[in-house]
């Protein structure tokens, strides 16, 4: 089984490299003139356009081909007082340049809006500002030219008192979302509510390919095992990805590989959050235990010090091969596991 990898937002190793530049918006009405403030806004999301290609290439040179962009390319794109304000033809070019370079570089890329984006509200105008925010990511996506392959990944959301009926209201909600925006997603398993079973009969249900966090379910495991997650619901995941490639009409159902999340806890006593790196050890035993069963997954490391972290896991993945662990570096993004 192939394995990528792939990291999120900021790159570490880079100067003066982060994308998501922003300005307030106590800022923006100090501005005097207003036209002259939304100028400036643009002026901001084109340089974060242009960090992102920079981190992006960066990325290439070192062979990873899985990136996840920052939310947070425009300042004050889903703001209620700019609802008039139409940033895409000034920042056309720019998003054009970014898709280029993905398909060109064959790079697999994803937004993962956050934790205001939940489908699962019973307040309506919390609904509505939650389809504002996703059609803000879809929008980004089509200025850059990208394909339905290319999703955001979301999370159910909150219980509110009640995780059954929470879960079905997310599917009820979610499903009347246009087809242009709920076929741009992608539904991950939380590390405090919704576990590995819930997350996937919601994703089932919704038509969705579910991302599995590894990192989630040893924290949030529903009193799911190990053994019963790789043999009971990894396949079941696996045809949600399966499905979404018959769909969209690509060549082979392993033309759109399954992602996971992989991510180490900072300590014994704050397992919920993320460390700096990720350990290798514990993320071969898993990838080992599915290596039979697709031949390639894509994994996103969700670390604290993002392109760094995955740098030195490879050069974990090499030590690991030295010692006849059953790893195979293939270049500097990826791996080959043997089950």
């Amino acid at each position: 089984m192939i394995v990528k990898f792939g990291f999120v937002a900021m790159s570490l190793l880079l100067q003066n490299a982060s994308p998501s530049r922003t300005m307030t918006y106590s800022n923006f009405i100090k501005q005097p003139d207003r036209a002259a403030a939304i100028r400036r806004l643009e002026q901001i999301a084109e340089q974060n356009l242009h960090t992102t290609l920079r981190i992006m290439k960066h990325a290439a040179a070192h062979d990873i081909r899985l990136y996840r962009f920052t939310s947070k390319i425009i300042p004050l794109a889903t703001h209620s007082d700019l609802s008039d304000w139409d940033p895409y033809p000034a920042l056309a070019d720019s998003f054009s340049a970014v898709g280029e370079f993905v398909q060109k570089s064959d790079m697999r890329v994803s937004f993962h809006p956050d934790h205001f984006c939940v489908f699962s509200t019973p307040r309506p105008e919390v609904l509505a500002s939650s389809q504002r925010d996703l059609d803000y990511h879809v929008r980004m996506l089509e200025a850059m030219g990208l394909s339905e392959t290319v999703k955001n990944n979301i999370h159910i959301g909150g219980a509110y008192g009640n995780k059954l009926e929470s879960g079905d209201r997310f599917v009820r909600q979610f499903t009347a979302l246009p087809p242009r925006l709920r076929q741009r997603v992608t539904l991950e398993n939380d590390d405090k509510t919704f576990n590995v079973c819930e997350t996937l009969e919601a994703a089932e249900a919704a038509n969705v390919p579910m991302v599995l966090d590894i990192h989630h379910h040893d924290v949030n495991d529903g009193g799911i095992a190990r053994e019963q997650l790789v043999n009971q619901y990894w396949p079941r995941i696996l045809n949600t990805w399966e499905k979404e490639a018959i769909r969209l009409g690509l060549a082979s159902p392993g033309a759109l590989p399954p992602k996971i999340h992989a991510s180490s806890p900072r300590s014994d006593t704050d397992r919920r959050s993320h460390a700096d790196g990720v350990e290798a050890k514990p993320l071969l035993r898993f990838l080992r235990d599915i290596a039979a069963s697709t031949g390639r997954v894509d994994c996103m490391l969700e670390a604290k010090h993002k392109d760094a972290a995955l740098l030195k896991l490879m050069e974990d993945w090499q030590r690991l091969e030295a010692l006849g662990e059953g790893v195979r570096v293939i270049d500097g993004g990826s791996i080959e596991i043997t089950p």
